[in-house]
């Protein structure tokens, strides 16, 4: 059965880039398409995949700032057209565009959040893109309803991406959670000037990952430390309105990552996110994690692994950091919460899906 597998863009390191690294390993001999890829600023393990990139991938400085070529990724995926017997299209709202000869499966990491949530996602991000998003807006969203439909078969993340899916497309989605990407076995780097004892926070530095709400929240917290561990747009603002109390870490390897999680008291994300990796990743290292009450954090935080706060300001991270801080926490009990969500058991299910259709 011939295999392909599709991906927005391959710009960043982030959760969803994390998830295709396990398609690759479901589906070793298959080519990835994608529209731009800019090697340096994702993970390194692309290197070993077979990455075909769009023809828009010529323009360098699209390869540097992904966002700038949204005029240009639903006409660049709509010319895309790829030949096998079933693709795989890991789709945040481009990849599901793209035409196959045979089966079309989408593994949905969210329906577009610049078209469905765009105010949260438009967040900070300046007059000029918010109205080029306005002006785009109506037809993007004819564009994505027929993208949505052209799929045989949609898999979702989590609960809230399935019932999203069924509001905009109409279509029953199964629900795959992907697996936490990160364990503990692997190189350990420590990160340098860090003692053990700290909160972590892992994300991307982007407006609607409420990570100004996080730093903030320890200006009530003197005598904790946060350790800030990512990279993006809304770094420099961050840091300007940050305590002496916080590291930034900036980019850091999956070594440094470990050692994070491994030293750290627990993780908070405050993040709208619609699965969520981190708390499934520090529970494979027995760590807490401390999140909104929201999207995909409900299918893997329960009462042995987390705490809740319902919105994301100071006040209320501050007093649930508190809370976790001082609960007595079972490493044991926090570790269960993640094996059902192991590679192997997201491998074998995506190739019996795959499968099922049989080769042309």
């Amino acid at each position: 059965m011939l295999m392909a597998l599709a991906h927005d863009y391959l710009t960043q390191r982030g959760g969803a880039e994390r998830v295709v690294l396990s398609l690759t390993r479901a589906f070793p001999e298959a080519p990835l398409y994608t529209s731009l890829y800019e090697p340096d600023e994702t993970f390194p393990e692309f290197s070993t995949v077979d990455v075909r990139a769009a023809p828009i991938d010529r323009i360098a400085p699209l390869r540097r700032h992904h966002r700038a070529a949204l005029p240009l990724l639903a006409p660049t995926f709509s010319r895309l057209a790829i030949d096998a017997d079933v693709a795989v299209c890991s789709s945040s709202g481009w990849a599901h565009g793209a035409h196959v000869a045979g089966r079309k499966i989408v593994y949905c990491h969210t329906p577009a959040r610049w078209l469905y949530q765009s105010d949260r996602y438009l967040r900070g991000r300046g007059r000029l893109v918010r109205a080029a998003a306005g002006l785009l807006q109506s037809p993007l969203e004819r564009w994505d309803r027929s993208a949505a439909r052209s799929a045989d078969l949609y898999l979702a993340n989590s609960t809230v991406v399935a019932e999203r899916i069924q509001a905009l497309y109409g279509l029953e989605a199964e629900i795959l959670p992907p697996p936490p990407a990160l364990m503990p076995e692997g190189p350990v780097e420590p990160i340098a000037g860090l003692e053990p004892g700290f909160v972590l926070c892992v994300s991307r530095l982007l407006p609607y990952k409420n990570v100004d709400a996080v730093v903030r929240a320890f200006e009530s917290l003197p005598r904790e430390r946060l350790v800030v561990a990512g990279t993006g747009p809304e770094e420099p603002r961050l840091q300007a309105i940050a305590g002496r109390n916080t590291t930034f870490a900036g980019r850091v390897t999956d070594a440094g990552l470990r050692w994070l999680y491994a030293n750290c008291s627990l993780l908070v994300a405050a993040s709208y996110e619609d699965f969520g990796l981190t708390p499934l990743e520090a529970a494979c290292f027995g760590k807490p994690t401390v999140a909104l009450r929201w999207g995909g954090y409900l299918d893997s935080i329960g009462d042995a692994n987390g705490i809740f706060f319902d919105v994301p300001v100071p006040a209320e991270i501050t007093a649930a950091i508190l809370q976790g801080l001082a609960t007595k926490w079972q490493e044991s009990e926090i570790t269960q919460i993640a094996e059902p969500f192991s590679e192997a058991r997201f491998i074998e299910r995506l190739r019996a899906i795959a499968g099922e259709g049989g080769a042309r």
